[in-house]
């Protein structure tokens, strides 16, 4: 290999920062041979100063989807990031698997008795207001495509996961960010 040279103008590259989140339109950074043969490239994030890395299409660390929510208890904020950065690196069936495991402990936050089924901790969000009536599908869609993952010999998308984020995310903000952020 040879050794990584500074180059002062790459072709320019929009990306969504795999650290910071923030979009980034960027010329400058590292490559190694001949970038058209497609040899990696680093970019660095002209926000946080971290590289990522191109190889084609390929961006690593990729972009985290979702966005950062306000005002979650620690273990649901723990679980929620660790379901985000999951899916930016690939592993879309541990994403859905932590989106899963979100239900139970919102519904326990909430007041739901411990080690029950979770069609119970759905039915205590539901029966308690915390849901939707209409958002009681895509809740349901959580709790069955994370037993997908988890019993099931299947292997979660990328689609999979992004979805279940979303649906994740409508759930946190309407179960927190949103009461919490009342005068």
């Amino acid at each position: 290999m040879g050794a990584w040279r500074n180059v002062e103008i790459l072709p320019p590259r929009a990306f969504r920062c795999g650290y910071c989140g923030r979009d980034v339109g960027s010329k400058e950074g590292y490559h190694e041979g001949d970038t058209s043969l497609g040899q990696p490239i680093v970019y660095i994030c002209q926000h946080c100063d971290r590289p990522t890395f191109f190889q084609d299409e390929t961006q690593s660390p990729g972009p985290i989807p979702g966005r950062a929510i306000e005002h979650l208890p620690d273990d649901v904020q723990a679980l929620y990031e660790e379901s985000r950065r999951s899916a930016s690196a690939g592993a879309f069936t541990a994403s859905v698997m932590a989106c899963r495991k979100i239900l139970m402990h919102i519904a326990v936050d909430k007041g739901a008795d411990h080690n029950q089924s979770f069609l119970h901790y759905v039915d205590y969000l539901s029966s308690n207001g915390y849901i939707t009536p209409d958002g009681k599908k895509w809740v349901d869609h959580i709790r069955s495509k994370g037993n997908d993952a988890n019993h099931e010999i299947a292997l979660m998308t990328r689609p999979d996961a992004e979805r279940l984020l979303l649906f994740t995310d409508m759930l946190l903000r309407l179960v927190y960010e949103f009461p919490a952020s009342l005068p």
